[in-house]
């Protein structure tokens, strides 16, 4: 069973945008899925509570911050929305559950330099979990300027892949106010998201 963390210590990166996300390409695939949420704002358990009926269903499950159970029989995907701050312990309680690791940052020189502190931690981690898949995804960047040529620098030197960069549109938190990402709407009202999103779907889907 496929188990999706996304995580960055840095508050306000979009972690809660991309775990919605993840989520809700799943669910319109047509899998069982399950969206823990490890924070305590419990954002993206609020968000569900705002999901249309008609929408493609996403299960809440409730993940204690102290302790994360196993998911319930018939789930087939999980994706766990992450706290700022996550280290130590309980990261490493987390990344034991996934199977993929999803870094959301921006092009800030503090997000940078927040990501980069945390993906030394991160390799620690990963010597204890055993296989992680790693990659990162620019959020609410423009690829035309200099910020986002700084980013790619930067993500060069991790040596991990930068998957996508999810421009800065308003679709975001109206989706997000009722309860739906752009993969609930008909494509043609979100061909430009979702052609940014394909190369984090093609990543969810390989083995």
């Amino acid at each position: 069973m496929p188990v999706i963390v996304v995580t960055n210590p840095k508050g306000g990166v979009g972690k809660t945008t991309l775990s919605t996300h993840v989520a809700a390409y799943f669910a319109n695939q047509g899998h069982a899925v399950m969206l823990g949420d490890v924070d305590r704002q419990q954002s993206s358990k609020m968000w569900l509570t705002l999901r249309a009926e008609s929408a493609a269903p996403i299960a809440s499950w409730a993940v204690d911050r102290d302790h994360i159970a196993k998911p319930p029989k018939g789930t087939t995907h999980v994706v766990l929305d992450t706290p700022g701050g996550l280290r130590g312990k309980r990261l490493l309680d987390v990344l034991k559950r996934g199977q993929k690791l999803l870094v959301p940052l921006q092009a800030s020189v503090f997000d940078m330099t927040a990501t980069l502190h945390f993906l030394a931690e991160l390799a620690d981690c990963r010597v204890q979990t055993g296989k992680l898949q790693v990659a990162l995804v620019g959020l609410r960047v423009d690829e035309r300027t200099r910020s986002a040529e700084q980013l790619r620098q930067f993500v060069a030197r991790t040596e991990l892949p930068l998957l996508t960069m999810l421009r800065n549109t308003q679709n975001y938190p109206l989706l997000a106010a009722r309860g739906l990402t752009v993969f609930d709407l008909p494509t043609q009202q979100a061909q430009r998201d979702l052609s940014q999103w394909a190369p984090i779907c093609r990543w969810l889907d390989a083995a």
